[in-house]
């Protein structure tokens, strides 16, 4: 590797030490790098693009932002957990060295995983676009009154849910709020992609499972203010009638892997288990 950003967020007081250390690691392995917090990614755009992979130190909310960005570009991420949870990170704080070590010597694999394209129509014009590795969420809004969402898969009516809301989820995604609402756990491998009800009433309650290719059209009936948000973020307001259509997007999430194949279940019931024991 020739060039290398390293990002940290400005929200995690051990984050940029870090990075500066990581920094000078890979000077002293004659390793170009540069660092910059994640909220400053948009204004590297050159940088961005000249780099061969990001090394991520923070929790997974920043290393979604970093590779929901970097995929248009192609260039993997390497994740450093100072966070939580740390589903998308390959590292610890403490021991990152070897992976590391193993990636800029090019002795890792490239995980690909699949994002999502979410439209949002009002009166048949297209009013916003949002893209999302974990998922797309068409919810209610501030007041706790349910709301109809009419599901179209692939130009036809599936069912139409009165419920909080509806999840539309990547695997990444199925380890976040869908787990959270009952949805299955995918392996970031597959391409298929979930829909989820939250808080469904009288409606069809189990989850989806979706093929890559489809198209997902959801029409809103509500007489309040409801919701369409992307990882969590970029809410925009919906009113009665407007429709949000997902389906994937044209690029995908890359990320560099040195841990076995089997990492994922591994990461998986060692997180499940520490937060059982935290309660």
């Amino acid at each position: 590797m020739k060039l290398v950003g390293v990002f940290y967020s400005s929200q995690v007081a051990k984050s940029e030490p870090l990075a500066q250390e990581i920094h000078q690691w890979l000077h002293a392995r004659q390793v170009e790098s540069w660092v910059s917090p994640v909220t400053h990614m948009a204004s590297e755009c050159e940088r961005v693009t000249r780099s061969d992979c990001f090394v991520v130190l923070g929790g997974d909310g920043t290393t979604l932002t970093v590779a929901r960005e970097a995929a248009p570009y192609g260039v993997p991420v390497f994740g450093v957990n100072m966070g939580r949870v740390g589903f998308l990170s390959e590292a610890s704080p403490d021991r990152w060295q070897a992976k590391l070590e193993k990636v800029i010597r090019g002795e890792y694999r490239l995980e690909r995983r699949l994002m999502l394209r979410a439209k949002i129509h009002r009166a048949g014009k297209e009013v916003s676009e949002l893209k999302a590795l974990n998922d797309v969420v068409v919810s209610r809004g501030e007041q706790v009154r349910v709301v109809q969402f009419h599901l179209f898969v692939d130009g036809d009516h599936v069912t139409t849910y009165t419920a909080d809301g509806l999840i539309v989820a990547t695997p990444t995604g199925s380890t976040a709020y869908s787990m959270a609402a009952g949805g299955p756990v995918l392996p970031p491998q597959l391409k298929n992609f979930l829909i989820i009800p939250v808080a469904p009433h009288l409606s069809f309650e189990r989850p989806v499972v979706l093929h890559q290719e489809a198209v997902v059209k959801i029409s809103v009936a509500t007489r309040q203010v409801a919701l369409a948000t992307a990882d969590g973020q970029d809410a925009i307001r919906l009113q009665d009638g407007d429709e949000v259509t997902v389906c994937k997007h044209e690029y995908e999430s890359l990320f560099a892997r040195v841990d076995g194949q089997g990492y994922f279940y591994h990461k998986l019931m060692q997180r499940l288990s520490f937060w059982s024991r935290k309660q």
